[in-house]
């Protein structure tokens, strides 16, 4: 029996990248995954590659950092499923911009998607579950930059640190409910963005102890692993997935031109 049979898992932001590896592994471990992304496009898409009868992979279009769209969500979701086993909260906006140039409009869009947006879907998510007594699991993408500075990464990066501080204050609230509540912070990954620089990949190999920059399937594998009955007495906790990076945590200027 593959590990999620039976199970339904919800996973924002993954049209691409690295929430979209991580429905893929989900879907091939068995579960019946609610695929979000804000591009109604890319949802459709990203769903039909997984499942072409978009019956065991569900897209659901739209904004995850509007209350509106997930209480939109999670009423089509109540009319199929008791509620979901697992929720990863993998939508995240990174805006690249100093302090000094940051904008109330820009901090509000990122606070709005990263904190807001990220707060209310584990709100939903816990309460269908602690209502259909699902010794569920949650689970938040992080970043490194929430654990160490990034040049033009601030506001991010605090949006991700707090996100860890959440992810801890919610121990005390649903632990009586079987529910555990975890993080994982990627380091430099590949992904469809990230190698559209072309000097990303080389940059990040010389800069990682292990030489090289993750992978999604590095952060996918250990979703499911978070998800899974071996992680089952595991909550309140960020497994960083960096290669090593954040324990010396030098950055691309640091990068000699020799």
């Amino acid at each position: 029996m593959k590990r999620f049979e039976k199970k339904t898992v919800l996973i924002t932001g993954a049209g691409q990248g690295i929430g979209f590896e991580i429905a893929k592994q989900f879907h091939l471990e068995g579960a019946t995954v609610l695929l979000n992304d804000i591009d109604e496009a890319l949802c459709q898409k990203a769903a039909a590659r997984i499942d072409n009868t978009l019956t065991t992979c569900i897209p659901f279009a739209g904004d995850s950092g509007d209350i509106g769209f997930l209480k939109d969500m999670f009423a089509k979701i109540d009319a199929r499923f008791p509620s979901p086993d697992v929720v990863i909260a993998n939508t995240g906006y990174s805006l690249f911009r100093t302090f000094l140039d940051m904008t109330p409009e820009s901090l509000r869009d990122v606070m709005r998607i990263n904190i807001e947006g990220t707060f209310f879907l584990l709100q939903f998510a816990a309460k269908r579950m602690i209502q259909a007594k699902t010794k569920g699991r949650l689970i938040v993408m992080s970043s490194v930059t929430g654990q160490r500075a990034h040049r033009e990464l601030t506001v991010y990066g605090m949006t991700k640190g707090a996100l860890e501080t959440l992810v801890r204050n919610l121990v005390v609230e649903l632990s009586q409910h079987g529910l555990t509540v975890n993080a994982i912070a990627p380091g430099a990954t590949l992904t469809e963005r990230t190698l559209s620089d072309d000097s990303y990949q080389a940059t990040w190999a010389r800069l990682t102890p292990l030489g090289k920059a993750a992978s999604t399937a590095d952060i996918a594998q250990t979703a499911l692993f978070l998800a899974s009955q071996a992680a089952g007495h595991i909550t309140g906790q960020t497994i960083v997935v960096d290669g090593g990076w954040t324990a010396i945590s030098p950055g691309p200027e640091m990068v000699s031109e020799s």
